[in-house]
């Protein structure tokens, strides 16, 4: 196992770093320039220094290679620095957004826990709802219930999450009042009162990721428990006289975890996709609209290093998911 993780990180090396190419060619050739940002009544000369300074105008190898080494070397040895209380030596420059002025790791960990929350939250109700219903549903395949999930299901497939975050938000925050509409980022959990507030204006934007969650995972869990149900193992367990309850929850249900788990561990990364569009809706001041917020006023440096971020949890959670399958599956040996 040891060897098998080792070597797909050997591997994830090179596919990152074509990966952080293929990033910073399409965000740095797309159209748009920090130069429109600048006010009309700037000097030419010193919006000439202005873009100077932001690196603008050096060649595209030279700031790839300058981007990749903050990524990779300066950011981590600024953080390896202030936990012992030392300071980056002259000419260590960190990552900066173009539109905050400061580093753009900065930027990115205060916003994180806003993300992690919502997003965090999010999947895991999801997961919590898809699993029984996806059981319950391959047990009582055909029933009305599961015509019901079905049909449900299908909405969550094909319905998009803007969609459905402004028709959520119209009916419970506009028309019923239950919720507030927009995400208030600077709420202090510090007793009852701003507890039940935090839960009350987590309640849409959860709701709106876990349906698309909740969607994926239960067709997932139905079908991979309608498939290990004919198996002969399961034809074995009910011959030898074990109850109903014994043969679905201990032999069918672990043997179709295997499969789920591998899609819910490689989902994580995509529901940060589709946070995105859910933070702006709701106005939570987190990763993705940060993204939005860096793409309108041409924030390069900020775009690519969050596209980034992203593409290394894709990588990172495809390794987790592989080291799973193999937990799970006794059949699978990575040795």
């Amino acid at each position: 196992m040891i060897t098998f993780i080792l070597r797909r990180l050997l591997l994830a090396i090179p596919t990152l770093l074509f990966i952080s190419l293929m990033i910073f060619l399409i965000v740095d050739l797309a159209p748009g320039s920090p130069a429109s940002q600048i006010p009309l009544t700037v000097p030419p000369e010193v919006k000439a220094k202005i873009l100077e300074q932001m690196g603008v105008n050096d060649p595209m190898p030279v700031r790839y290679a300058l981007w990749l080494r903050q990524f990779f070397i300066v950011e981590p040895a600024y953080w390896i620095d202030s936990l012992f209380g030392t300071t980056l030596s002259e000419g260590q420059q960190r990552i900066v957004s173009w539109q905050f002025r400061g580093p753009v790791m900065d930027v990115i960990l205060e916003r994180i826990p806003q993300t992690l929350m919502v997003v965090g939250s999010a999947y895991l109700v999801g997961v919590l709802i898809a699993l029984p219903i996806g059981i319950y549903s391959a047990y009582r395949q055909y029933s009305a219930f599961d015509q019901v999930g079905s049909f449900v299901a299908m909405l969550g497939f094909s319905v998009p999450t803007f969609f459905t975050g402004v028709l959520i938000s119209y009916i419970f925050a506009i028309k019923l009042g239950w919720f507030p509409t927009v995400y208030d980022t600077t709420l202090k959990v510090t007793d009852w009162e701003s507890f039940v507030k935090q839960l009350r204006q987590m309640a849409m934007p959860v709701m709106v990721l876990a349906l698309a969650n909740a969607a994926t995972i239960s067709r997932f869990m139905r079908s991979s428990m309608l498939e290990n149900m004919t198996q002969d193992y399961v034809r074995t367990a009910r011959a030898k006289g074990l109850s109903e309850r014994t043969v679905v929850l201990k032999h069918v249900l672990r043997n179709s975890l295997i499969s789920v788990v591998t899609v819910i561990a490689i989902g994580i990364p995509s529901i940060f996709g589709g946070a995105i569009v859910t933070e702006n809706i709701f106005k939570v001041n987190g990763i993705g609209s940060a993204l939005i917020n860096a793409i309108n006023v041409s924030d390069l440096p900020m775009v690519q290093t969050i596209v980034f971020i992203f593409a290394i949890l894709v990588v990172l959670f495809n390794l987790i998911a592989d080291v799973l399958y193999g937990l799970l599956d006794p059949r699978i040996r990575y040795d």
